[in-house]
C-alpha cells in the first residue's frame, strides 16, 4: 500500500553543477524538494519506486545501482539509483564523491533517463537510505487508464510502498519557455497544484491528455500513476513549491 509520497520536478537544472552561475535560482525549489523526500523518510517505507518520464530508448524498469549522468550537460557528474546491486559496478568508498571516467559507465541505453537521474541526485544529497529502490520510466503517451493500471501495481509491490514522482508542468509559461507562450498553460499547472495540494486524486486521473501533451507538461503520466497508486490510502496533501523561473511550471507536494 502506498504511504507517502513525494512529487518533484526534474529539470537537471535542479542539480547545483548543472545550473552553474544560475544555481541560486533553484535553491527554493531545491529545498522543497528535501522537505518531500523527508516526507518520505518519516513514512518508514518497505520500498521507494521512483518515476519518471523517459525517452524510447530508456523506458522501462530501472533496478537499484543503476548509473546516472549528467555529461550530456556538459558536467562530469554520475550518480548512482541507491546502492549498488550484485551485478553493478561500484568505486572504491573513497571514490564515492568522484564520478566514474565515461568508459566506466554502460552505455546509454542502459543509464537512467535525464529525470531518474535528478531523483537519483535528489535522493543521494538526502542521504537516503532507508529502503531498497527502483525505477520506473515511462513515456509521454501512456493512456489515463495504464497509468492507473502502473500505479495500483507499484502500491502492491509491497506492505509500506512510497512514491517519488518526477516531472514537469506545462514548458509554455511565457514568450522565452521552451514552448513559447500559451494561455492555456497558467490554469493547467493551477488545476495540477490544487490537485497536488488536496491529493485529489480522482482530479488527476482526469487530466486532459492531449492538452497536457500540447503544453508539454512531462509530470502528466507520473502524476496519473500516482493517483493510481494513492487509491484507497487516504493520503493528504501539501503543495510546498510552486514557480515558473523558466517558464517551465515546477511543482513539489507531498502526500501522507
Amino acid at each position: 500500500m502506498l504511504v507517502a509520497a513525494a512529487v518533484c520536478p526534474c529539470p537537471p537544472l535542479l542539480v547545483p553543477e548543472v545550473a552553474a552561475g544560475a544555481a541560486p535560482e533553484m535553491d527554493a525549489a531545491r529545498a522543497a524538494c528535501t522537505d518531500a523526500l523527508g516526507v518520505l523518510a518519516a513514512a518508514r517505507p518497505d520500498r521507494l519506486v521512483v518515476v519518471g518520464p523517459a525517452g524510447p530508448d530508456r523506458r522501462g524498469a530501472h533496478p537499484e545501482g543503476t548509473w546516472g549522468s549528467f555529461r550530456g550537460f556538459g558536467v562530469a557528474l554520475d550518480v548512482r539509483l541507491g546502492r549498488p546491486g550484485p551485478d553493478t559496478e561500484s568505486p572504491a568508498p573513497s571514490e564515492d564523491r568522484l564520478p566514474p571516467s565515461d568508459d566506466r559507465l554502460p552505455p546509454s541505453h542502459d543509464r537512467l533517463p535525464p529525470s531518474l537521474a535528478v531523483a537519483a541526485w535528489l535522493l543521494r544529497r538526502t542521504g537516503w537510505a532507508d529502503a531498497p529502490i527502483d525505477a520506473l520510466g515511462v513515456g509521454e503517451s501512456l493512456p489515463a487508464e495504464r497509468c492507473a493500471e502502473a500505479g495500483r501495481d507499484i502500491a502492491a509491490r509491497a506492505e509500506r510502498v512510497a512514491l517519488l514522482v518526477m516531472g514537469d508542468a506545462s514548458a509554455c509559461r511565457t514568450l522565452k519557455a521552451p514552448g513559447y507562450l500559451d494561455e492555456r498553460a497558467a490554469p493547467f499547472d493551477a488545476s495540477v497544484a490544487r490537485a497536488l495540494a488536496e491529493a485529489d486524486i480522482d482530479a488527476l486521473k482526469a487530466l486532459d491528455v492531449e492538452l497536457a501533451r500540447q503544453l508539454m507538461a512531462s509530470g502528466r503520466v507520473p502524476w496519473q500513476i500516482l493517483a493510481g497508486a494513492a487509491e484507497g490510502a487516504d493520503l493528504t496533501g501539501a503543495l510546498l513549491y510552486e514557480a515558473a523561473p523558466y517558464g517551465v511550471g515546477y511543482l513539489v507536494a507531498a502526500w501522507s
